[in-house]
């Protein structure tokens, strides 16, 4: 069976990120302290993301907004401004955060650059993302670059027909089922979960278990010798 493509998704397969989010969040429960509990504030949060990712899309400035809307919500617009300037100041922060690579993701793409067309293929805002892929030290590692608004079947099936043989002779590597997985196995190529401690709500998704070309992996040592089982 043919395989020429693999694709890497960027945030938590490659890099930490999340910790990062949920880091944010801790501060922003204890900024919000007087206002709402912790379970309620968590929850008016994921709600406005919700709402607002189809508006301000994936990322930080997304998350950002979507605080001080919930802070505003809350606090039935008494929050005072000295703690929405310190929303954006945590926001400012996150956007700033040092790049810290997963175990194995340096080799991993390493080790496979040599045989296949290699890809980031990633969602979020560009500068951000931009400028996470500058500081990994990954970039040269990649044959092609796609930052995206959103993973759909049709995003990998255009992605990997431009940089590759398309969808079906290609390989999506991710920690989401719902953006990494299951459109890339819609787009007819192979899908390969490798989870992450930290995983946001809005990504989580029922693996498909039946699919012949599902895959999952504990990590990212273990992808080389499974492409190998594929092809």
């Amino acid at each position: 069976m043919a395989l020429t493509t693999i694709g890497f998704d960027a945030d938590d397969t490659l890099w930490h990120n999340e910790r990062f989010f949920a880091l944010t969040q801790e501060r922003f429960t204890n900024l919000m302290r007087a206002h709402a509990g912790s379970d309620h504030l968590a929850e008016r949060l994921l709600a406005a993301e919700r709402r607002n990712v189809g508006h301000y899309g994936f990322g930080v400035k997304g998350f950002t907004l979507s605080m001080i809307e919930t802070a505003i919500e809350v606090s039935e617009g008494r929050v005072p401004g000295s703690v929405i300037a310190e929303i954006m100041e945590a926001g400012r922060e996150m956007l700033s955060h040092p790049i810290e690579l997963l175990p194995e993701a340096r080799a991993t793409v390493q080790a496979l650059s040599g045989d296949f067309r290699i890809m980031l293929v990633t969602k979020g805002d560009l500068l951000d993302q931009e400028r996470k892929l500058a500081q990994s030290g990954l970039g040269d590692l990649f044959d092609a670059v796609e930052i995206v608004s959103d993973k759909a079947p049709e995003v990998y099936a255009r992605i990997f027909a431009r940089h590759g043989t398309g969808a079906d002779e290609g390989l999506m590597v991710g920690n989401s089922l719902k953006s990494d997985v299951i459109p890339m196995i819609a787009a007819g190529g192979w899908g390969v979960h490798v989870p992450h401690d930290l995983t946001w709500a809005l990504e989580h998704a029922d693996a498909p278990e039946d699919n012949p070309r599902f895959r999952r992996l504990p990590d990212l040592s273990g992808l080389t010798a499974l492409i190998a089982e594929i092809r």
